[in-house]
């Protein structure tokens, strides 16, 4: 990706560094099955207990949360690191798009970065959860260190790798905005397991489109996208499909289970927002009444 000389966001809160929130611990799980939750939850969004069951098998798996005030908050304004800058320089672009397609109703979320763990208004949480988005604060969390295993567990190495994983949570924040997230959270109240796992698939490829749909602006309107980068981000919906990683930690699949969709799914969405540009072509849910 050209991130050199591009807009940076100042809607970034930089509270690296400033000490890992108190977290609750879960004992009697393997250490290799908690490595791969944590990569997985960082890259997916998944809270790392749902990846937990989806890894074992684990049929009922509960955690709860208590909604806290988010910690002291850290510097605004774009970092100054590598990274920092280049999910600013993401960031940014993203406000670009949205702006231009919502109009005023798009209000710009912001983004945490963080190390360890960070409290949020959706609760306090280590870094195995990130990167996500927190509907009751509007902003996109995100530990940037785990990037590195983005490419080295997951497979899921390059720049646009990244910067798609960051347009994913923004767009939980569009489906924030528009109003599809809290329709959603109010039919899964009163579905059944499998029909509440199946609305949070249709919202994860709704997302993985609205993040295609960045994509293609990024390229056709500020020429950041380079010669190889969408296929980065084709390959990296595939590392995440939940049919491919319970494949390969139980060796076989159970769709019944999926919270974020199948491989082809996933790269069939993010590509139909790379061709397009319209979100209106991510109507995931179909004749789903919202």
């Amino acid at each position: 990706m050209r991130i050199d000389d591009q807009r940076e966001s100042d809607n970034i809160e930089d509270r690296r560094g400033m000490g890992p929130a108190r977290i609750g611990g879960r004992g009697g799980l393997g250490i290799g099955t908690i490595v791969l939750a944590l990569a997985v939850s960082y890259f997916t969004g998944m809270n790392p207990l749902t990846v937990l069951n989806l890894l074992t098998g684990v049929q009922s798996v509960t955690e709860s949360i208590t909604p806290s005030a988010p910690s002291q908050p850290g510097a605004v304004g774009a970092p100054k690191d590598q990274l920092g800058r280049f999910a600013s320089v993401v960031l940014a672009d993203t406000e670009t798009t949205w702006r231009e397609l919502l109009g005023s109703r798009y209000e710009d979320p912001r983004m945490v970065l963080f190390s360890g763990a960070v409290q949020s208004a959706c609760g306090t949480t280590s870094s195995a959860v990130g990167p996500f988005y927190c509907p009751g604060d509007r902003r996109v969390y995100l530990d940037l260190a785990f990037f590195n295993q983005m490419e080295y567990q997951l497979g899921a190495a390059g720049d646009f790798a990244q910067a798609y994983v960051i347009a994913h949570e923004v767009g939980h924040h569009v489906q924030n905005v528009l109003g599809v997230a809290e329709k959603v959270h109010r039919l899964q109240q009163r579905a059944s397991e499998a029909e509440g796992n199946a609305l949070s698939v249709r919202m994860e490829l709704q997302a993985d489109c609205y993040a295609g749909v960045w994509g293609y602006h990024a390229r056709r309107g500020r020429n950041l996208i380079e010669p190889g980068d969408f296929e980065e981000g084709l390959r990296a919906a595939a590392a995440i499909g939940d049919d491919r990683l319970q494949k390969k930690s139980r060796g076989h699949v159970q769709p019944e289970s999926w919270t974020h969709g199948s491989s082809e799914q996933r790269m069939t969405w993010l590509k139909r927002g790379l061709e397009s540009g319209d979100p209106a072509v991510c109507n995931t849910f179909g004749n789903t009444r919202l």
